[in-house]
C-alpha cells in the first residue's frame, strides 16, 4: 500500500500506463512536509504512441453523428459532477485552495462544458448565396484532429475542462498535460471517460516542460492549446510552428478596477476584493490594480483594508480559512520580492508585506493579504502580473487618464469600471483595451461567454462560448454544381 493519497501514471488506451521518465511527488502547499501525490513522467519518446492512439481514435469519433458525440460527453460530464467532492479534495490537497472555491471550480468546470454541449448542438455551418446558375454553395465545419492541451496549476480542472469539452464536442482527440504540480485532478477527470469514451480519445501524459516542448512540435498535433505565462506562450507559438500548427494561448493579465461615481461603495469594495483575493490572487483575471480619484482614496483605502484584515489563511480543508497559500516556496519568494520592490519604488504599506504561519499550517507558503498606495503607473508591480494577494491604488485626475493607466500595459485581459455615467460606460466599453470588461461587478464571467484576452493576454479564439469551436475545427468552401441526369 502506497503513502500517497495518488498515485497516477500516464492515462493512454482508456486506462492508466506505465510512464519511462522522472519520479515526481507532489506536496501540500499548506504543508509543505506532507507528500500528496506520486507520479512518473511521460518520456518524450512515449509520444509517438501516444499521438499515433490518438490519431486512430479520432478517425473514428468524428465518424459518430454530432448529437451522439454530444450525448456521449455529456455523460463524461455527469460522471466528474458525481464525484465533485473527490476532485474538490484533490485540489485542495495539491493547490491550496479553500474547500468552498475548490467545490465551486468543480461546479463551474461542469457547467461551462454543458454550456459548450449546447452550443454543439447549434448551428456550425451555413448556405450561402451563389453567383453561378446550376450551383449551390455552402460553407461547412470538420474536426481538427488531435488537439494538444497543457495547462498551469492554479485552476486543475477548470481550466483543462475549458479544453477538453469543446475539444471532445467538436470531434476531436485531445492529449492532455496539467501542471506537474497539481495533476491528481486532472488524473481523476481522465478516469471519468473510462468506459464512456473510445479509449485513446482523451489522454493524460505528466512531465514539465521538456514533454510538454516535446508534445507541441510533434508533427502529429494538429491544434496547441495553452494556458499560462506570456514567456511559456511564446515558447509554444514558436514550437508549433514548426509544423504550422494551430494555436490558442490563454496568456497573463494586469488587470484594473476604475472606480469613478458609484453610488454603492460597500458593493464596489466588496466585489473588487472578491476579484483580486480569490485563490489567494493566483489567478489570471485577479484584479490587482485599483484606479481611484483622489478625493476618494481614503474611503477605498480604508474600506480594502478592512476587508482584508477579515481573511483567514489556513489549511483549505479546515472550516473558517478563507485564504490558502501560494503554490511553492518560489513563488512565494517572487511575490514577496515584487512588493519589496515596490516599497524601494516609493510605495506605501497599508497592511500585510509578510509570510504567515497560520497556527494549523506554520509550515505552508502564506503571504498576508497586501494593499500598497502611492503606487504610480512607471513602477513594476504597476504593470507586471504579480500572481499574489496583493492589491494597489493608483490615484487619477480624470477619466481620460484613467483609461490611459489602464490601457499602458502589454497585457489585456479584464477590466472593471464602476460608474454610473452612461457616457463614461460607453467609452469604457468601446476604448478599453481588454478582452472581457465587466461594469460594475468583478470580473467574474459567465459560462456561456467568451473567456479571453487581447494584446499579450491571448491569441487565437476564446474559450467557451458560441464561437470557441472555430478553434477545434477547419472551415470548409463547398461549390456544388448540379449535373443533368440526362432524363
Amino acid at each position: 500500500m502506497s503513502d500517497y493519497r495518488y498515485v497516477f501514471h500516464n492515462f493512454t488506451a482508456g486506462q492508466r500506463q506505465s510512464a519511462a521518465g522522472q519520479l515526481w511527488h507532489t506536496h501540500n502547499p499548506a504543508h509543505p512536509g506532507r507528500a500528496v501525490g506520486e507520479y512518473r513522467f511521460t518520456a518524450p519518446e512515449q509520444l509517438d504512441e501516444v499521438v499515433a492512439l490518438a490519431r486512430q481514435a479520432q478517425r473514428q469519433w468524428r465518424e459518430v453523428p454530432q448529437i451522439q458525440r454530444v450525448g456521449q460527453v455529456q455523460r463524461f460530464i455527469d460522471a466528474i459532477a458525481l464525484r465533485r467532492e473527490e476532485i474538490a479534495r484533490a485540489i485542495v490537497l495539491e493547490q491550496g485552495k479553500p474547500w468552498d472555491e475548490a467545490l465551486g471550480e468543480v461546479d463551474k468546470s461542469c457547467a461551462e462544458a454543458r454550456m459548450m454541449a449546447a452550443f454543439a448542438c447549434s448551428e456550425q455551418g451555413r448556405v450561402m448565396p451563389t453567383a453561378r446558375p446550376g450551383f449551390t454553395n455552402s460553407i461547412r465545419w470538420r474536426p481538427l484532429g488531435v488537439v494538444a492541451a497543457i495547462t498551469p496549476w492554479n485552476f486543475p480542472i477548470l481550466t483543462p475542462m475549458r479544453k477538453l469539452a469543446p475539444a471532445l464536442l467538436f470531434g476531436n482527440a485531445i492529449i492532455l498535460k496539467p501542471s506537474e504540480y497539481t495533476p491528481a485532478a486532472a488524473c481523476l477527470v481522465a478516469e471519468c471517460a473510462r468506459d464512456i469514451l473510445p479509449d485513446g480519445l482523451l489522454q493524460l501524459i505528466a512531465g514539465q516542460g521538456e514533454v510538454g516542448a516535446a508534445l507541441v512540435g510533434h508533427p502529429g498535433v494538429d491544434g496547441v492549446t495553452f494556458t499560462g505565462s506570456v514567456a511559456v506562450g511564446r515558447q509554444i507559438y514558436q514550437g508549433a510552428a514548426q509544423h504550422l500548427a494551430r494555436v490558442s494561448l490563454e496568456l497573463g493579465g494586469k488587470n484594473a478596477a476604475i472606480i469613478h461615481d458609484t453610488d454603492d461603495m460597500d458593493q464596489t469594495l466588496d466585489a473588487i476584493s472578491g476579484a483580486a483575493l480569490a485563490c489567494s490572487g493566483q489567478r489570471c483575471t485577479s484584479i490587482s490594480r485599483v484606479l481611484v480619484p483622489a478625493e476618494r482614496e481614503n474611503e477605498v483605502v480604508a474600506g480594502l483594508k478592512a476587508r482584508l484584515q477579515t481573511l483567514v489563511a489556513g489549511d483549505g480543508l479546515q472550516q473558517g480559512v478563507t485564504l490558502g497559500p501560494l503554490i511553492h516556496d518560489a513563488h512565494l519568494q517572487k511575490v514577496s520580492a515584487m512588493v519589496r520592490q515596490a516599497l524601494d519604488d516609493g510605495a506605501t504599506l497599508i497592511c500585510g508585506a509578510e509570510a504567515l504561519s497560520p497556527p494549523q499550517a506554520p509550515e505552508g507558503f502564506f503571504y498576508a493579504p497586501t494593499l500598497l498606495t502611492g503606487v504610480t503607473p512607471h513602477m513594476v508591480i504597476a504593470r507586471e502580473e504579480i500572481f499574489g494577494p496583493v492589491i494597489t491604488v493608483q490615484r487619477y485626475s480624470t477619466f481620460d487618464e484613467a483609461l490611459a493607466i489602464v490601457n499602458d500595459v502589454e497585457y489585456g485581459l479584464t477590466a472593471a469600471l464602476f460608474s454610473q455615467d452612461n457616457q463614461l460606460i460607453e467609452r469604457f466599453a468601446r476604448e478599453c483595451e481588454t478582452g472581457m470588461l465587466h461594469i460594475n461587478h468583478g470580473s467574474v464571467p459567465d459560462n456561456h461567454m467568451p473567456f479571453g484576452g487581447v494584446k499579450h493576454s491571448g491569441v487565437g479564439e476564446h474559450s467557451v462560448g458560441p464561437d470557441a469551436f472555430r478553434f477545434y475545427m477547419t472551415e470548409h468552401a463547398v461549390y456544388n454544381r448540379f449535373q443533368s441526369s440526362g432524363r
